[in-house]
């Protein structure tokens, strides 16, 4: 007890700066958690709270899985998250490369500046930018059609326009802030490892292949895990934004689901079942992937 006061005298500012951090997880990630009970209930009422709910065990988990929708909902789910895995993923990590190759401060600075710019613009105001782009009278992409002899199209109605329109407009918004963290990881490569291959008589090929991408796997991997932690989720608000009735066979995906069956037909205990399915499947890849990598190189998050 001596120690923990005499550490806390020593750091009460730095203590003091991480209780709002502590707070805002407490309060809004741990305190809701008590809800999820009502994944075992019946029915969920506002006025009597959720210990007054019938308790029905799994029965919510079954009649999702028996459901119509189940097997339209996760397919989707899926090859959003492949897709943005095998597209998305090495993304930021090719760019990082590229411009970890770039000699010129200047232009290296501002190619940064213009592939983070999208970060920051609001994903309600990215769809619209997509809207307006493949407008049928004069959108950018129904004129770049025209060059090439084709017909204007609708994109937001077309099943097949969905995914391409989704996955790549992530891309080219996140691949840019995503590929901080990489060029940190080769800004911290010990120069005499380049210095040791260019003696040995390897290429800019060979460094980047021997010195290069070895220096940089630990993140790559780490990032990788968080990525596959995160499979069953996808962007809902973009998605909803996106989301016309003619392409709900493709863009149907778990969230949007619970999102319509709690938010918009107050099927609380129902969506809460899906809801935490949805958590614990992504639990689980997060400390499966973690568990193979830590037995494959050692390089885990814990």
């Amino acid at each position: 007890m001596t120690f923990l006061r005499r550490e806390l005298v020593r750091n009460k500012y730095l203590y003091l700066m991480l209780v709002p951090v502590l707070a805002y997880y407490l309060i809004f990630h741990y305190g809701p958690m008590y809800g999820l009970m009502m994944a075992f209930q019946k029915s969920y009422s506002p006025v009597k709270g959720i210990f007054a709910g019938t308790w029905v065990g799994l029965d919510n988990f079954t009649t999702f899985f028996n459901s119509y929708y189940f097997w339209r909902l996760l397919r989707n789910t899926l090859v959003l998250s492949f897709y943005s895995i095998v597209l998305g993923f090495p993304a930021p990590i090719i760019l990082a490369l590229l411009l970890h190759e770039v000699r010129s401060k200047a232009f290296k600075r501002t190619v940064q500046t213009v592939s983070y710019l999208p970060h920051f613009i609001s994903v309600v105001v990215i769809v619209g930018m997509l809207s307006t782009f493949s407008a049928l009278d004069g959108g950018l992409f129904n004129v770049i059609r025209s060059l090439f002899g084709y017909e204007p199209m609708m994109f937001f109605t077309e099943q097949n326009m969905f995914r391409p329109m989704y996955i790549l407009s992530n891309i080219w918004q996140g691949a840019g802030w995503s590929s901080i963290i990489f060029l940190a990881a080769l800004a911290n490569i010990d120069s005499q490892l380049y210095e040791a291959a260019k003696i040995d008589g390897a290429g800019r090929w060979k460094q980047l292949l021997h010195v290069t991408l070895p220096g940089i796997m630990p993140t790559m991997i780490v990032m990788l895990i968080l990525r596959l932690g995160a499979v069953m989720n996808a962007d809902v608000q973009k998605i909803l934004l996106m989301q016309t009735a003619s392409t709900y066979e493709v863009s149907d995906v778990i969230s949007t689901f619970v999102y319509r069956s709690g938010v918009l037909e107050a099927n609380y205990t129902y969506s809460t079942a899906i809801g935490l399915l949805n958590g614990v499947v992504n639990f689980t890849l997060l400390v499966v992937a973690n568990a193979i990598s830590r037995k494959a190189n050692s390089s885990s998050l814990w």
